[in-house]
């Protein structure tokens, strides 16, 4: 990624990661009702929600986070509701390509790829929130805390698994920001080896495992190790490993939440509707917003294209390398 792109992506997490004060306090406390139970004029199009869920967990796992969560749409909106499963970053993409489904949560990168798939033909509306207002995260770079690894240098001649070729945190940010220091990301020259662990969760694993000395993953960066949101929080949680199993030895710029996805040719109300059922989701129920969100989030705020842009830049210059390799 060239300067300028760190610049904007810098400038754009620091102006949605502020701390809003004020105007923030008054938007959670004008945060719209629930909508009314109750089939909408829109459904004459969209007679049935299908809603995209990302890999990295077992289906039950899964099932168990949103099976109230699709209920609750569904009891809202009175069409039927299914949870489309996918194994990877990838299958929501291509679910989305295929207009198999009307919404998903998505990593930026993700978003940004399905946008160029379909020329435009997916829309971010909502952007998740943090308890100081802020909308971004960071990636990290964790080893084993018994490697003997302190150090990005120390990673020189070490290999590395990268979570999935379409994930911001997990591939594409660590790439773009290495490149920039200097450092080529390609196997054989800084690192010995890079391979795809096939999504976070699964490349945690294999560093658990010792088959690669280091991974990247995304974390809130906010509090604490395993901090108060991401995927090495979730795995202390579910006792995939103690805190004290890793360290981070790398931490990215910030880079902006992913968003809440539809389809861009739906009809505009349904595109209100779900604006209004996720915004008032946190205070209204509370446990079922917890589990589709896990950790510290307290919400979500309205979002648009303009705010995912960089990506869009990030994976033409992925492309644009991938090319010269070939």
């Amino acid at each position: 990624m060239h300067r300028r792109h760190l610049l904007a992506l810098t400038g754009l997490a620091a102006g949605l990661g502020a701390s809003p004060g004020m105007a923030f306090r008054q938007a959670r406390a004008q945060q719209p009702a629930m909508p009314a139970p109750g089939k909408r004029p829109w459904a004459a199009q969209v007679p049935g929600l299908r809603i995209g869920v990302l890999g990295g967990e077992s289906e039950s796992d899964r099932l168990g986070r949103y099976g109230d969560y699709a209920r609750l749409l569904e009891e809202t909106f009175q069409v039927p509701t299914r949870l489309y499963f996918a194994s990877d970053y990838g299958g929501v993409q291509q679910a989305f390509a295929a207009r198999q489904i009307e919404m998903a949560s998505m990593a930026p990168a993700a978003y940004a790829g399905v946008w160029m798939d379909t020329n435009g033909g997916v829309e971010p509306i909502l952007v998740t929130q943090e308890q100081d207002g802020s909308t971004a995260y960071v990636a990290v770079m964790y080893v084993r805390a018994d490697s003997g690894i302190s150090s990005l240098e120390q990673m020189r001649g070490r290999s590395i698994a990268w979570s999935d070729p379409n994930s911001a945190s997990g591939y594409l940010i660590p790439r773009a920001e290495l490149r920039a220091a200097g450092i080529s990301p390609e196997p054989g020259q800084f690192f010995s080896r890079a391979g795809f662990g096939g999504g976070h969760d699964q490349a945690l694993v294999a560093v658990l495992q010792k088959q690669y000395d280091a991974g990247v993953t995304w974390v809130s960066g906010q509090g604490e190790f395993p901090y108060t949101r991401g995927t090495l929080r979730a795995a202390v949680e579910k006792g995939m490993l103690e805190a004290k199993d890793l360290r981070v030895i790398w931490t990215s710029r910030p880079i902006q939440n992913g968003p809440i996805v539809v389809r861009a040719d739906v009809p505009a109300e349904f595109k209100e509707d779900m604006i209004a059922f996720h915004l008032a989701l946190p205070k209204v129920h509370p446990d079922i917003h917890r589990a589709v969100e896990r950790g510290s989030a307290v919400g979500w705020a309205r979002t648009s294209h303009k705010d995912y842009a960089v990506f869009v830049e990030m994976r033409q210059a992925e492309a644009q390398q991938r090319r010269r390799r070939d």
